[in-house]
């Protein structure tokens, strides 16, 4: 699991952890992170692709013959603007969001049990009839190497990786292999949440002004759009545990699932995120980035 030590992914741990046949391993950045006892924490810095290979290889030899019931790819981050690159040269949100996700799903895949569950963290903002600045169009390279910043430009990164995010668990779902399987995809929106670590890097400022959007405009904005009724971390973290742990899904044919005040709901995604052109160039895009082979298995 990624992005369980902090918001939204620390809840659903404590939730998970509980379980008491539950082995757990986790990737966090740095030291000093406290975690439920018995849970496995292993070093992942998901801004280096050579990192996320390395934790992909840990993971392999910690587990053995024995295979992984789920994969939890929660973790995300959120910047003032896309100025900021990885390690490798990409986008710093896109990098993260995206890119180290991508590459980490791709390598455990092969060791997911059948009937296992594969949990992707997107966002409503990949949503043009939801949130205004989500995106309409798709453009991998550019994502990766903006040419244009500014104001807003944090926001939109984050939008348009949460639009990845759902077109890579599109493209998972739609392999005869994990359909062989029978392994199941979800795509997650905790939709609007107070009180996550999602822009803990941004200035004081940015982050004063978003609680105060939180407690103002958004309150409005709610009576009369349900998604902008922002919800807890507790509850948030509370269905990402039960869809990991298969006590919710979604109905058949669908893999998209979306918090809205406090329930699940299971939308259709955004018309590009349905778009199997705009799925396919991603995840062909996406290899080349990562310097994975294109074709993992025939679709």
């Amino acid at each position: 699991m990624t992005g369980a030590t902090a918001g939204l992914g620390a809840h659903a741990l404590q939730y998970i952890a509980a379980k008491a046949d539950v082995r757990v391993i986790i990737g966090a950045r740095g030291g000093g992170r406290t975690v439920h006892p018995g849970i496995e924490t292993l070093p992942l810095d998901l801004s280096s692709l050579a990192s996320v290979r390395k934790f992909a290889s840990t993971i392999k030899l910690r587990l053995g013959d024995a295979s992984i019931d789920a994969l939890v790819l929660n973790a995300g981050m959120q910047t003032s603007s896309n100025e900021q690159r990885s390690a490798n040269g990409f986008e710093l949100t896109f990098a993260v969001n995206h890119l180290a996700h991508y590459l980490l799903a791709r390598l455990l895949m092969p060791r997911m049990a059948a009937g296992g569950r594969l949990v992707i963290t997107t966002s409503e903002t990949h949503d043009p009839a939801i949130t205004p600045i989500a995106p309409r169009t798709l453009d991998p390279w550019t994502l990766a190497h903006p040419i244009t910043t500014g104001f807003g430009s944090g926001i939109r990164a984050y939008a348009a990786s949460k639009l990845c995010n759902l077109l890579t668990a599109q493209s998972f779902a739609a392999m005869r292999d994990i359909k062989e399987r029978k392994i199941s995809v979800v795509a997650f929106s905790p939709g609007l949440t107070a009180g996550t670590s999602l822009g803990r890097d941004n200035s004081f400022v940015a982050r004063l002004l978003v609680t105060l959007l939180m407690h103002t405009v958004f309150r409005v904005i709610g009576l009369f759009r349900p998604e902008y009724v922002a919800g807890t971390p507790e509850r948030s973290g509370e269905i990402l545990a039960d869809v990991a742990l298969g006590v919710i899904s979604p109905p058949h044919g669908r893999i998209y699932l979306s918090l809205v005040k406090g329930k699940p709901t299971f939308p259709e995604p955004s018309e590009l995120a349905r778009s199997q052109s705009a799925r396919d160039q991603l995840w062909s895009e996406s290899a080349g980035m990562v310097g994975i082979e294109w074709l993992w298995r025939a679709r």
